[in-house]
């Protein structure tokens, strides 16, 4: 067994620069936009480009890729067959659950859209880029914004997941939300127009919000979060209907802790002491080799928080540990679920131990700097820190038996808005808002000013057109191959027990 934990940044040169730097602009020789990893340490001599230069940069970019070749659909000339995206994503996760995977996969084109991020990211691979990279999450979709507390006990709506995490070109993102809005609206039975209309409105939340933050300090950008209790978007006003379902969404966050996570999740023995509850196949025991091996990987994990997060964490023991089945397109990884106690049986504390595979986009991306490309776990933690505005306090990272792994708080005021309750003026609310939150992630690490100037002012709505283009056409295509898969699972394809029986 090997417990090898990555190096971690002490000084300030091995940590990540938040000046953007990338390559020349084309036409633009005295320009530079591109995510601070780019270069190893910080300059402060250089004095940067004012923002109106680079908005004017990222404007005249659109010469080269117009706003309506972003319309276009993907072509299907030399396509890759996306069964086989999805079986060769299999290799290497454990074989007993892939069934499970593939079943819930099927069960919707929404579902196979949230499994399928390796089938989105070949097709996003050939279309137009813009030119401008930022750290980019690789999943946004709708699903995968949520509801979270703050160190402050606030609740957030921010972006929530961040296993596909790279840097890559930010139309990659908005264009997996996008796709996402509409595949949802045709689970929910939306007709065209309407789902035009709620794609376009994202877009323009992205857009207006790009706007609005290009001309702010880098540390006013970087503070911007949104409070659930308070939602407030340039260019659109909560609804009624968007209030009452948030309402209670953030009231149901609230009410999660890990008090009311124990009474679910955990149980009482004959000798007084807890132990989590089995419920097959999605929690089950573990053997003592695998409890020592995540205990041994939690105290390397340690490491890797700031020194009185550490101290803090020292307080706690761990009680027990169970294997936990994750999410739709994490079936089938490493995720264990560890229960520790502080100053009594009745403080719990529970972290999720999940293991970091190469993200989607990998094949079609510049290979990360360091310490990312070395460690999965430290890509997904690092690119959480940067993209949202308040972050887990005990977020960090470890390896176990030579695999990397991140860590987290399980479920602690966290919470998701779910789609299937939106409709109408809830959708168009949200739709707008996660364009909005997503532009702030961004902005964070890449150029708002140049992106601004890319995407447009607040009434030039070419953007938002080409992308509700792009949204339909990719969900007639999302349509045909969650069909693929149905029949590809039905024909036997995936070999025994692929119906997604345990």
């Amino acid at each position: 067994m090997s417990l090898d934990h990555p190096g971690l940044p002490e000084t300030p040169a091995d940590l990540p620069s938040e000046r953007p730097v990338s390559p020349v602009l084309p036409d633009a020789s005295d320009v530079v936009l591109a995510p601070a990893e780019a270069i190893p340490r910080i300059d402060l001599r250089a004095k940067g480009e004012p923002w109106e230069k680079r908005r004017a940069a990222g404007k005249k970019m659109r010469l080269s890729v117009p706003h309506a070749a972003h319309g276009e659909a993907v072509s299907t000339d030399g396509r890759r067959d996306p069964v086989a995206i999805v079986a060769a994503s299999n290799e290497g996760r454990q074989a007993r659950l892939v069934p499970i995977r593939l079943k819930r996969m099927s069960e919707s084109p929404f579902a196979f859209l949230r499994g399928a991020a390796g089938v989105m990211a070949a097709d996003l691979s050939t279309t137009p880029r813009s030119g401008i990279d930022v750290v980019m999450n690789g999943d946004a979709h709708i699903s995968n914004f949520g509801l979270f507390g703050t160190p402050q006990r606030d609740v957030v709506l921010d972006l929530n997941d961040f296993d596909e995490v790279t840097i890559g070109p930010w139309e990659w993102d908005l264009k997996r939300l996008v796709a996402s809005l509409n595949v949802a609206g045709r689970d929910e039975a939306i007709g065209r127009q309407d789902r035009r209309r709620i794609v376009a409105g994202c877009v323009e939340g992205y857009r207006r919000s790009m706007v609005e933050l290009a001309p702010q300090g880098p540390i006013d950008v970087w503070h911007r979060a949104a409070r659930a209790d308070r939602l407030d978007f340039d260019g659109i006003e909560i609804d009624p209907d968007s209030q009452a379902v948030l309402r209670k969404a953030v009231e149901k966050a609230r009410r999660r802790n890990n008090a009311s996570l124990l009474e679910k999740a955990g149980e009482r023995q004959v000798d007084g002491g807890w132990r989590l509850r089995e419920d097959p196949p999605i929690l089950t025991a573990v053997d003592d080799d695998v409890r020592e091996a995540v205990i041994s990987g939690l105290e390397h994990y340690a490491e890797s928080l700031p020194r009185e997060r550490r101290f803090m964490l020292s307080r706690y023991h761990v009680v027990d540990v169970v294997h936990r089945v994750v999410g739709v397109g994490s079936v089938g990884t490493r995720a264990y679920l560890a229960l520790l106690f502080g100053n009594s049986d009745q403080d719990a504390l529970f972290l999720q131990v999940k293991e970091a595979i190469r993200p989607s986009h990998a094949p079609y991306v510049a290979p990360l700097p360091e310490p990312y490309g070395s460690h999965d776990g430290a890509r997904v933690v690092y690119g959480q820190r940067l993209l949202q505005a308040v972050g887990d306090p005990l977020l960090g990272w470890t390896t176990i038996d030579d695999r990397p792994f991140y860590v987290r708080q399980m479920k602690n005021m966290k919470g998701e808005i779910p789609h299937s309750l939106l409709t109408g003026r809830s959708l168009v609310f949200f739709a707008f808002g996660y364009g909005a939150l997503l532009a702030r992630a961004h902005a964070r690490t890449g150029d708002a000013a140049a992106i601004s100037g890319y995407c447009g002012g607040s009434e030039n709505r070419s953007f938002d057109e080409a992308l509700a283009d792009w949204a339909e056409t990719y969900g007639d295509q999302n349509a045909l191959d969650h069909q693929a898969l149905v029949d590809a699972i039905a024909d036997g394809r995936f070999g025994p027990g692929d119906d997604g029986s345990a």
